[in-house]
């Protein structure tokens, strides 16, 4: 029986089945699992408008489009599925504690710490660890995340309570969820004078969504205006109620910065832990786990810092960290020192790795280095298809609102560069939930850790995106790379900073910033009377230089007495000249302006783009 036709081409027909194809699949992919020729799809694809080819990574978008004509349901399997599915193919079971109830032994709680903004997260934990990770951070604003363990006693036990520490700015819903997936415990911080604020109920709701019991730490309560009973009935209405009022949740009442009943914080993390968790790991098996963050270090190459879920790792084994893979060289605790194992709720520092991995991807231990480097290269595979079917046109920020006007494009695209994995994620979550209106889209084709390099700009120019280096420059001849090909790359420290520029280039509102910059100052020693030219003044460059066509202002006893001037003019004896140096005599012609005199001065300026920092 001959298959029917399809738009002029000979394939055959579903009947409603459903293929199931991962992020970034191609036509040949497509093709494979109907057992037709991937020419023949081209040829469909081609009939329905779309220019494709049969080993090119496509979206999401254009896979449905293309099931929807051949009668197939196609199902996108999510990342999470098919990670899930790789490992299943090599016999690994992730997220699950091996053996019976026998081999399971207590672990710390793990505890992130959320709130708004300014409320003194950061400071808290400075206060918990006894050392001063606030100065290290731009502004004060926790740009990196991490983990920390401290210890306390409790009725005579020695007990440890892992921290992480996450980025608090509201946009960064992801990172708190993420975190929250990894936390057994939130510390829940509301300032006392500032109250409940909209961010407070954001990290409130994620808390509640992860199921995660909320401790909360009302700080602050030795500034002015500080009212701890206000918190209290103001948390009421959204589900927390304090002990004291009949209620399950601990309100601990604090201040980070004068170190107050710090200690009555970490008892009420572990009260809570002990009455409302089952806190139990198997420490006998092969480590698995999660990454809090990871970066390139110019000394040790890529590290990450993991936090061990089950199991225990060990100096030695072979690991797997999403799309990187090594043999574990070195762990280091918080403080710096140096261990040769880690069992559950420890978080280590680990060298060794052959990539920088993402902040929040999972990691295993498996037996043989072949596996980890496949199970590696599959997933590093998985992500490079997803991000080519992404890829679009580029575009700069300040032409971005005339470009959207004229049609020629409906999104801006990314490529992040950042020091570290975990702000380069948390950068990435909130661009990608600025909410701009319809018809604008905003996509991230790359995200990475190090320098900008030659790469990135060749992958810029070639998809129109533009360049957000996050405490990172350009290395070696990606600066001369990005000038020659016209890619706009651009410099944060302040995650804020970025995440409102982005926006307000998508609102048309970015215009380029421009400051004056001072080129070189000429003192008038004599006037020159000339009948075609007008004055000229003789002069002597008292610094810098002097050039032709740049603006100049003329002063007089230190007082402007005429700005916004053009050097029209310039002649070293009879001769034109382009430039004169400090140090030379010249003359100067500051066209129809004629109202100079001995001893005044000509200062000489140009505008300049300010670099964004």
């Amino acid at each position: 029986m001959q298959a029917p036709s399809i738009g002029g081409v000979m394939l055959p027909r579903g009947k409603g089945e459903t293929i199931r194809l991962s992020r970034g699949a191609s036509l040949t992919d497509f093709a494979e699992k109907i057992n037709a020729n991937p020419a023949s799809l081209v040829q469909v694809m081609f009939n329905l408008g779309e220019m494709v080819t049969a080993t090119q990574s496509v979206s999401d978008e254009t896979l449905q489009l293309l099931g929807d004509e051949m009668n197939y349901t196609v199902q996108i399997v999510s990342p999470e599925e098919e990670d899930r599915e790789l490992l299943e193919s090599f016999d690994i079971e992730f997220g699950e504690d091996e053996g019976g109830e026998e081999a399971l032994a207590s672990r710390p709680p793990v505890v992130t710490v959320m709130g708004h903004v300014d409320h003194g997260k950061t400071r808290l934990l400075d206060a918990i660890r006894k050392t001063n990770v606030i100065e290290g951070e731009a502004g004060g604003i926790t740009q990196h995340i991490g983990a920390y363990q401290v210890s306390i006693d409790v009725n005579g036990e020695d007990r440890a309570i892992t921290f992480i520490d996450t980025p608090g700015h509201q946009a960064f819903t992801a990172m708190r969820a993420r975190g929250a997936k990894s936390t057994d415990i939130a510390i829940l911080v509301v300032a006392a004078n500032d109250g409940v604020m909209p961010q407070t109920v954001e990290a409130l709701n994620h808390a509640k969504a992860a199921d995660v019991p909320i401790v909360v730490a009302v700080n602050k309560i030795d500034v002015e205006g500080a009212d701890p009973t206000k918190v209290r009935g103001q948390l009421t209405e959204y589900g927390l109620v304090a002990e004291e009022y009949g209620g399950d949740t601990m309100f601990v009442d604090i201040s980070a910065r004068q170190g107050t009943n710090i200690e009555g914080l970490l008892e009420a993390v572990i009260l809570t832990a002990d009455a409302s968790l089952d806190l139990r790991a198997n420490p006998h098996q092969d480590a698995q786990g999660i990454a809090i963050e990871a970066h390139l270090d110019r000394g040790r190459g890529a590290v990450a810092t993991v936090l061990v879920q089950r199991g225990t790792l060990r100096v030695g084994d072979t690991m797997v960290v999403g799309d990187a893979h090594g043999r574990v060289r070195a762990m280091l605790d918080d403080a710096g020192r140096n261990l040769t194992e880690a069992g559950p709720s420890t978080p280590v520092l680990v060298q060794g790795l052959t990539n920088v991995p993402g902040a929040g991807d999972n990691f295993l231990v498996v037996g043989e280095d072949r596996t980890a480097r496949q199970i590696a290269e599959k997933r590093a595979a998985r992500e490079r298809n997803a991000a080519f079917a992404k890829r679009t046109r580029r575009v700069s920020l300040e032409d971005l609102d005339k470009v959207l006007k004229a049609g020629e494009v409906q999104q801006l695209n990314l490529i992040l560069k950042g020091d570290a994995s975990g702000s380069v994620e948390a950068l990435e979550s909130s661009l990608l939930q600025l909410d701009v209106g319809d018809g604008v889209d905003l996509r991230v084709l790359h995200r990475g850790v190090g320098a900008v390099t030659e790469t990135d700009i060749d992958l810029a120019a070639g998809s129109d995106a533009i360049v957000i280096g996050f405490n990172v420059r350009a290395e070696g001849r990606a600066t001369q790379a990005a000038e020659r090909e016209g890619v706009d790359v651009r410099y944060y420290s302040v995650i804020y900073q970025a995440i409102e520029e982005i926006e307000a280039a998508l609102k048309g509102l970015l215009k380029p910033e421009y400051e004056e910059v001072e080129l070189g100052t000429a003192e008038i020693r004599e006037v020159f009377r000339s009948s075609k030219l007008g004055n000229i003044a003789g002069v002597l460059i008292r610094s810098g230089e002097v050039r032709r066509n740049t603006k100049a202002r003329v002063l007089r006893d230190g007082k402007v007495v005429a700005d916004n001037l053009t050097i029209e003019g310039l002649r070293r004896f009879k001769d034109d000249v382009t430039e004169i140096r400090e140090g030379f005599e010249g003359g100067i012609n500051l066209g129809n302006f004629n109202d100079i005199k001995v001893d005044d001065v000509i200062a000489t300026f140009e505008m300049r783009e300010k670099p964004r920092v």
